[in-house]
């Protein structure tokens, strides 16, 4: 094992440390003069409004994407289950969307958004006149992050969920076809409580990943724009950070987004994990 607990030291708990020591320091711009300053960062960090709204961004993508990658990976598991040639290949399929990188992933979805040339825009002008415009409208250009990055992990969610759906005795379906259930009475009675586990497993993980692994959509797409209405958490730590060069502002940002994190992960655990049947 130490190898393992060498790299987690090195790589997770080594830079969590260092963030939080910058946190009280005020660094200057090349690194070489630390001045210490005490909770001043977090102070001004908490007085500024465009802070505020990068919170708000930031559920408001977490929500979007841990809604749509769970609810997407479901349904689309749920139709990998079905009998039908070629299941395999099917299957094999609906996973390669996780092995694309998310910069990679927000392009593809670029272009299907561009108000010039994307697939999107073109069929909506057959039915509305409305402008979908991401690069001035801020809600066009959060649903195309949104959606960008829900893709990228939905392949995830979908082997977990196969892997559950294929794990249900099909005598305990057969049962409850044979006492009249339906389709939708039997999933919502047996299938979605077996895989409750499954289900709160891939929630906790998916909101996660939507606060910290999502840097590369938003970096490769919208770079926080238009006028900040994508800037989220993760990504006003690299701009402040790495852009405009407030090294201790950037490590009081990174202190605060791991406590929201770990916060809305001890209260999924304490309220949610109660529903989930084991």
């Amino acid at each position: 094992m130490l190898p393992q607990v060498a790299v987690t030291i090195v790589f997770f708990f080594w830079p969590a440390f260092e963030s939080l020591r910058l946190s009280f320091f005020r660094t200057s711009p090349f690194g070489d003069r630390q001045v210490f300053v005490g909770l001043e960062n977090f102070v001004r960090l908490l007085s500024a409004p465009d802070y505020y709204q990068a919170i708000a961004n930031t559920f408001v993508f977490a929500l979007g994407v841990t809604g749509i990658g769970v609810g997407a990976g479901l349904l689309v598991a749920a139709l990998a289950t079905q009998h039908i040639r070629g299941l395999a290949a099917y299957r094999t399929a609906l996973l390669w969307p996780y092995g694309i990188a998310p910069p990679v992933a927000g392009i593809i979805f670029l272009f299907i958004f561009h108000p010039s040339y994307g697939v999107l825009p073109y069929w909506l002008s057959f039915v509305t006149t409305y402008e979908v415009n991401w690069l001035l409208k801020g809600w066009v250009a959060m649903t195309l992050v949104i959606v960008a990055t829900a893709w990228t992990h939905v392949g995830y969610n979908i082997a977990f969920f196969l892997a559950g759906l294929l794990a249900i005795p099909t005598s305990v379906m057969e049962a409850a076809s044979v006492d009249g259930a339906g389709g939708l009475r039997r999933f919502r009675s047996i299938v979605f409580p077996l895989l409750s586990p499954i289900t709160f497993y891939l929630v906790v993980v998916n909101l996660i990943f939507s606060f910290f692994g999502s840097f590369g959509v938003i970096k490769a797409v919208t770079q926080g724009g238009p006028g900040n209405a994508t800037e989220i958490m993760v990504y006003k730590v690299y701009k402040d950070g790495f852009i405009g060069l407030n090294l201790g502002s950037s490590a009081a940002q990174s202190v605060m987004l791991m406590i929201v994190v770990i916060g809305l992960t001890a209260l999924q655990f304490k309220f949610l994990e109660k529903k989930v049947t084991y």
